[in-house]
């Protein structure tokens, strides 16, 4: 349970408007899922498409799926943990398609079925969506009998609960850390995150560019990093062409590699879980 527990650590140091705005987030999205799967399982021609679509796409491709799922799940918790400095900033994309979505839904429906009721989806294939859609029919109705403020914990934790269980599967197939199992620092930044970095003006003097060790003289325009360190555009953009990470602090720049951006996330999470609770 140790993704489960970094995440309830970052939570604790919310204040309980943030914890609200969070849930009332998280109840709007799972809402929206919940009316897609609803749509999936009435459907037999929809079930049967999107079924068809899961067998068609390898292990590699379903792991990227749930990494892109994965990757907007995290997106929508920290953008509660960030500095409005870093929130500000271009970040990969976490819109997924809707044949995406609809899959990547009924695989992790699939999952969950398997370890609560393995029996229903050893059933024929012809029962499969009867008896998904008795299963998934007695999850709306926890949801639906609670409301904001009285069952915050009931929309939280299944949240967390699936956050978690997709970064795990993640992880068994070996693609767990940045860059899809690159090693830190190999994945070049955004270029909508690098066109988005400010130019300031250098007003003190006898500080250097830590890249190619010269004085960033008074009055010359210079970048500034939302970690705040600042360096020469010159020296800081083929940097940043091959890797993500500030020269100084390895503060992380958006990227656009989906496993990167999860890594980057998950280290927001980490780090606020460290620091000492909100009164």
């Amino acid at each position: 349970m140790e993704e489960m527990e970094a995440i309830m650590a970052a939570l604790s140091t919310l204040t309980p408007s943030q914890v609200s705005d969070l849930t009332h987030s998280i109840l709007s999205a799972t809402h929206h899922h919940h009316r897609r799967l609803s749509s999936l399982l009435s459907s037999p021609t929809l079930f049967s498409l999107t079924l068809h679509y899961l067998h068609s796409l390898s292990l590699p491709q379903k792991t990227l799926l749930i990494a892109r799922h994965l990757l907007s799940s995290l997106h929508l918790l920290t953008i509660h943990f960030q500095s409005e400095k870093a929130s500000s900033a271009p970040s990969l994309s976490t819109a997924i398609r809707q044949r995406e979505l609809d899959a990547v839904l009924l695989l992790l429906l699939f999952c969950e079925t398997h370890q609560r009721n393995p029996e229903a989806i050893q059933a024929p294939y012809s029962d499969w969506r009867v008896n998904l859609s008795n299963l998934f029919s007695e999850t709306l109705l926890t949801i639906s009998s609670c409301s904001i403020g009285t069952c915050t914990a009931t929309i939280l934790i299944p949240y967390i609960e699936m956050v978690t269980r997709c970064w795990r599967f993640i992880g068994s197939m070996g693609c767990e850390g940045s860059g899809g199992g690159k090693d830190p620092g190999e994945v070049a930044a955004a270029v909508a995150a690098v066109v988005a970095l400010p130019s300031v003006e250098m007003r003190i003097g006898g500080k250097e560019c830590v890249i190619c060790k010269e004085e960033m003289r008074i009055g010359r325009d210079v970048c500034e990093l939302p970690c705040q360190h600042l360096f020469h555009w010159m020296c800081i953009l083929p940097w940043l062409s091959k890797r993500n990470t500030c020269p100084c602090c390895r503060f992380r720049l958006p990227s656009d590699d989906v496993f990167e951006e999860i890594q980057r996330f998950w280290e927001i999470l980490v780090k606020m879980g460290v620091r000492e609770p909100c009164d």
